[in-house]
C-alpha cells in the first residue's frame, strides 16, 4: 500500500468531476461515485483506502452508505464532506465511524491533507494487523 487510492462521492456531478480533477492534479488515484449505491459497487472492484462521502444524496444518504461501508470494508477510511446546514450530522457522524470531516466548499488542500491522515491511520492499523513495525514504514508516500 505504497499510494493512497481514494474515492469521491457526491451527487452534484460538476462538483464532483472538478475536485476529482483537482485530486488528480496531486497526484492521487480518484474513482468517483455519483450515489452511495454505485459507491459500494465500485468498492467491489477497486482497492480504495479512503472515501470522501457527501452526507446530503438522493437515494442511500451518506449515513447509510457510512454504515455499509463500515460493515462491508471495515479498513475503508470515511470522511464525510457537508454544508453549514449539515455540521451536527457531520459530527454525528464521527459516532458511527467516520474518521473526519470537511466543509463544503472544502479547499482541494484540506481535503488531500484530512485524505492523507486518514491514509496512514489506515496503514497504521493495516501494520499493526500484519504485527508489522511502526517505523519508518508508516510514513505516507506523498507524489506533491
Amino acid at each position: 500500500m505504497d499510494k493512497m487510492k481514494l474515492m469521491l462521492v457526491d451527487d452534484e456531478e460538476r462538483y464532483l468531476l472538478t475536485t476529482a480533477k483537482l485530486i488528480k492534479k496531486k497526484g492521487i488515484a480518484v474513482v468517483t461515485a455519483q450515489s452511495g449505491a454505485q459507491a459500494l459497487d465500485l468498492l467491489k472492484i477497486h482497492d480504495i483506502h479512503v472515501v470522501i462521502l457527501d452526507i446530503k444524496m438522493p437515494g442511500m444518504d451518506g449515513f447509510k452508505t457510512l454504515q455499509a461501508i463500515k460493515t462491508l470494508y471495515p479498513p475503508v477510511e470515511v470522511i464525510f464532506l457537508t454544508g453549514h446546514a449539515t455540521m451536527d450530522s457531520a459530527i454525528e457522524g464521527l459516532q458511527f465511524g467516520a474518521c473526519d470531516y470537511v466543509m463544503k466548499p472544502a479547499d482541494i488542500d484540506d481535503i488531500v491533507n484530512k485524505a492523507y491522515e486518514a491514509f496512514e491511520k489506515r496503514r497504521r492499523l493495516d501494520h499493526k494487523i500484519r504485527g508489522l513495525s511502526s517505523g519508518s514504514e508508516t510514513n505516507v508516500h506523498r507524489d506533491t
